[in-house]
């Protein structure tokens, strides 16, 4: 198969068929595309006209070669301090149609394209293709108690009380996070409206500039990210910073860049070697935190938070749909 590379190095779609859902069926073709050339040298080749965003991943690369088969594309993203996005963008430049085709040529080229392999880059050690339902069950449960535990272990309550004061007092709340951070942005973002907090989440780094910069000292912005190096949330909330705002860092790394620009860092628990898919934990132990925040937040302002709650409930109440009535048994007398 042949494909045509563009003056900016990206594959010309209309060049190259769909890839084949077969994934060893995928392996031959990535040793075909680019004339042959290594993963290494394909990056190495395009290194210079890459932005910034894609090179710190082929720093990670470079560094790392077996890193995009051990991590998740959202683990990757932040460990290069970037978006999914961007690193989906990385693996076109390269030739490659998304993530996945990527991950099974760096496999392939280090040797570790077989099934087991796979599975444990993806799944992780403490869970096999061959385990019963109810072990997986149990699995999964330990390791999220686990994490919740360890989170829990090592919050600040003094600085999550100071966060949760500052939030009720501002005029103004701005939440950032990108990927799966940014779905807990928005859901504290609802919570916090139902209470009567003007908050507002921002996952699109250009929008949550425009609002950061007309952040001021009556404001407060959250920062939440897993690593606490994914580029976009660290812009937004130095940007707050700047501005004036009270600025809240949610992330297991006290020593990362978004830790650094806070005013207060909320600590969640580090993921574990053990499972793949970090996000079910991480997620977990930031939700963990934000109900703690929110708890809190309620708690200042406990009697308008109660009858705002209670006219949210009635507002939604007529899209509920009533339960069953109950229907007697006509064998029971």
């Amino acid at each position: 198969m042949r494909i045509v590379f563009s003056a900016t190095g990206i594959p010309d779609e209309s060049s190259r068929s769909r890839p084949p859902n077969n994934l060893e069926a995928m392996v031959p073709r990535t040793r075909d595309i680019a004339n042959g050339l290594t993963i290494a040298r394909r990056i190495a080749d395009r290194r210079r006209a890459m932005p910034a965003a894609m090179s710190r991943i082929a720093d990670v690369v470079a560094q790392y070669p077996a890193a995009p088969v051990e991590m998740t594309i959202t683990e990757l993203a932040d460990r290069a301090g970037t978006s999914a996005a961007t690193v989906t963008r990385f693996c076109r430049a390269l030739g490659f149609d998304g993530y996945t085709q990527f991950r099974v040529g760096v496999a392939t080229e280090i040797g570790r394209g077989d099934a087991e392999e796979s599975w444990q880059a993806d799944m992780g050690r403490e869970l096999s293709a061959s385990d019963e339902p109810g072990k997986i069950l149990q699995t999964l449960l330990g390791l999220h108690v686990e994490s919740l535990q360890s989170t829990a272990a090592g919050l600040d309550l003094d600085a999550v009380l100071r966060a949760a004061d500052a939030i009720t007092a501002a005029r103004h709340v701005d939440i950032y996070g990108v990927g799966g951070s940014g779905v807990m942005a928005r859901e504290f973002q609802s919570r916090l409206y139902r209470i009567g907090v003007n908050a507002h989440s921002w996952s699109d780094v250009h929008e949550g500039l425009t609002s950061a910069v007309l952040q001021d000292q009556a404001s407060a912005a959250i920062g939440i990210s897993s690593t606490g190096r994914t580029e976009e949330t660290v812009q937004m909330l130095s940007q707050a910073h700047s501005a004036g705002a009270f600025t809240v860092a949610i992330t297991h790394d006290s020593d990362s860049p978004l830790a650094a620009l806070a005013d207060i860092s909320l600590a969640t628990a580090e993921p574990t070697d053990y499972l793949r898919p970090d996000d079910l934990s991480i997620k977990h132990s930031q939700l963990l935190v934000l109900d703690l925040l929110y708890v809190l937040a309620a708690q200042q302002t406990f009697g308008e938070a109660a009858t705002r709650l209670a006219a949210s409930a009635m507002a939604v109440a007529p899209h509920r749909r009533a339960p069953r009535a109950h229907r007697p048994d006509p064998s029971v007398p």
